[in-house]
């Protein structure tokens, strides 16, 4: 099974995605590992990424999934995924794909970005992110309110995906 762990920065796409992963045995790549280095120093500048920097990004990230699915590898990714075409585009790679969408107040995401050290993303960009942000319905996804722990978001993920499926 392909998990797909989606929300703006801050949501905690990382700690939920490790957190899955190692609760379930299996691999965990972040989205972070697919940018571009012209991508990642746009974000330090604090430069929103235009669709046209994002589509080869979202190829990688789907040639992995792809990947992980064809050798019947349980996986859990980690992405943005801010827009439905982008969470379309991600998808193709199978028809086995989890997708979680973590979302909570902007006074939280805030203060956790505000939090972080050693992170190339621009603080400045979350405004970005969330007017760019399309949300998932719960038809299209586990909705997870990030003010939850992250053992009780993975429960839950754990929980419902099983339902799903």
């Amino acid at each position: 099974m392909i998990f797909l762990i989606m929300g703006v920065s801050g949501s905690g796409k990382t700690t939920i995605g490790e957190g899955l992963a190692k609760r379930l045995g299996c691999p965990f790549s972040d989205a972070d590992e697919f940018h571009s280095n012209a991508n990642k120093q746009k974000m330090a500048q604090g430069i929103a990424l235009t669709d046209e920097d994002r589509w080869p990004w979202l190829d990688e990230i789907r040639a992995a999934m792809q990947k992980a699915y064809d050798q019947k590898q349980n996986h859990v990714f980690a992405c943005s995924a801010l827009k439905k075409a982008y969470r379309e585009r991600l998808q193709t790679a199978t028809s086995n794909t989890v997708l979680v969408f973590l979302n909570g107040p902007v006074d939280v995401l805030a203060e956790r970005i505000g939090n972080r050290r050693g992170h190339f993303f621009d603080p400045r960009l979350l405004h970005s992110q969330i007017e760019t942000l399309e949300p998932p319905t719960h038809e299209e996804a586990l909705l997870m309110d990030i003010r939850q722990s992250p053992t009780e978001i993975i429960e839950s993920i754990i929980r419902q995906s099983g339902q799903r499926l």
